[in-house]
């Protein structure tokens, strides 16, 4: 086997803090499907407040002579949370932005061009966020001279963990000539302000347009997750005659690696809802991934494929957070799933992948530079046993890339992202990435 090389191509980064947005002329209700929105006031004068509610709840954001704080009002006491490093702006920005992702209230505001984090809070202990009642009650006003308002979901920071949207066979699935993709749209913050997205990608111009958002019902507690980490695949076999959605997720929506026994699953939701526009919740059942004959603590990045014969399931595992290996399973349906091989040895390896190479079916992964001597900053190929064959010869940005391949006629692509982060110093890591593009060089 010859392993493909890659050259470097394009870099893009869509950054919007509104998907979709409803302009709003006044006050009024906003309900969302999900706990991820956003609010932005534009053209600033003076004292400017602006404000999600719920009820008796109240989340608020404030920009007055140079300060931006937060306020929130819950069972009848309010309290107000400023940063001291990162809470004092320059001059008055051009737009004040409100932002809800998971249960994380984010006060942001933009200035030539970008977003800064200045204030935020995590509800976890106030606001159940991911009730759907609450969501469901949830309303927009401000106070002071603005220009314009926004309301709507929350868009993204960056964008990381690109799948190709696939057939079950594998091959991708087009919508008028482009390639879909499915993302992690990046909150501001790590896993938990996160969730799942759909775009488009002009091979040729290399336009990127969004779609629609992703969120998940889980079937052993309630609320609403923002999920991700996601493979969307289009199954003939329903049986009915009609093709369906199945979409493996990671359950990252809620991770907190301090919390005691803190894991993670892949679940699987099946629809045929049109999942290429809007938003969307799933409901969905947990895929049992088999890790016996090694220690796990977690599994994610599910990848599914149907050969003649049988499900091929790529995923990842922990042996403890966060040391981590690719995986493989296969069998006759999602739910008879059996062990193919395993590389236990990788401690910081994901992103595992399926893709027919060659003619026959490899499984890739992306070593990370934590890796050991020789599986650092590279694209491992391997057999359905897992045994390595090669490597991926690429260019490896920062983080840890998945390797995504994407054929346009006769042209192959390696669509993947990177580590560069957006928002500010405040939010640390977790607002990854640029997509980055790299080109078939035969």
């Amino acid at each position: 086997m010859t392993p493909p090389r890659f050259v470097p191509f394009a870099r893009l980064r869509p950054i919007a803090l509104v998907a979709e947005p409803v302009q709003t002329t006044s006050d009024g209700p906003c309900p969302q499907p999900a706990p991820s929105a956003a609010l932005v006031a534009s053209g600033i004068t003076g004292r400017v407040t602006i404000r999600w509610s719920s009820g008796a709840d109240h989340l608020a954001a404030s920009y007055a002579d140079g300060l931006v704080t937060v306020a929130v009002t819950t069972a009848g006491r309010t309290s107000t949370h400023r940063s001291r490093r990162h809470g004092r702006v320059d001059s008055t920005p051009d737009q004040l932005a409100l932002t809800l992702t998971g249960t994380h209230l984010t006060a942001l505001t933009r200035a030539n061009g970008a977003w800064t984090a200045r204030a935020r809070i995590d509800l976890a202990d106030r606001i159940d966020t991911r009730d759907e009642s609450w969501l469901a009650g949830l309303a927009v006003s401000h106070s002071g001279r603005v220009d314009r308002v926004e309301a709507g979901g929350f868009g993204q920071l960056g964008l990381r963990d690109l799948r190709v949207v696939s057939h079950a066979d594998g091959t991708p699935y087009l919508l008028e000539g482009r390639a879909v993709l499915s993302a992690t749209s990046a909150g501001p913050g790590f896993f938990d302000t996160a969730h799942t997205s759909v775009w488009t990608l002009d091979p040729e111009t290399l336009a990127l347009e969004h779609r629609s958002d992703l969120f998940f019902r889980r079937p052993d507690r309630p609320g609403v997750y923002g999920d991700h980490a996601t493979h969307l695949v289009r199954d003939p076999s329903t049986g009915s005659g009609q093709a369906r959605w199945l979409v493996a997720t990671s359950t990252w929506g809620d991770f907190d690696v301090n919390r005691r026994g803190a894991s993670v699953g892949v679940t699987l939701a099946h629809t045929d809802a049109d999942l290429l526009a809007g938003r969307h919740v799933l409901d969905t059942e947990p895929l049992a991934l088999p890790t016996d004959g090694f220690a796990s603590v977690g599994v994610w990045d599910p990848h599914l494929v149907r050969t003649d014969d049988e499900w091929l399931v790529g995923y990842v595992s922990a042996r403890r957070f966060f040391r981590f290996h690719p995986v493989l399973a296969g069998g006759p349906s999602l739910d008879r799933l059996t062990l193919r091989g395993v590389d236990a040895r990788r401690r910081a390896t994901e992103g595992t992948t399926l893709a027919r190479l060659d003619g026959a079916w490899r499984v890739l992964a992306s070593d990370g530079r934590d890796g050991r001597r020789g599986q650092r900053e590279r694209y491992p190929v391997f057999d359905l046993a897992m045994n390595e064959l090669g490597a991926i010869e690429a260019p490896y940005p920062t983080n840890i890339p998945w390797p995504t391949l994407l054929p346009v006629g006769d042209r192959l692509l390696l669509v993947g992202f990177d580590g560069t982060r957006a928002g500010g110093e405040l939010l640390g890591y977790g607002t990854h990435g640029d997509v980055v593009i790299a080109e078939g060089a035969g």
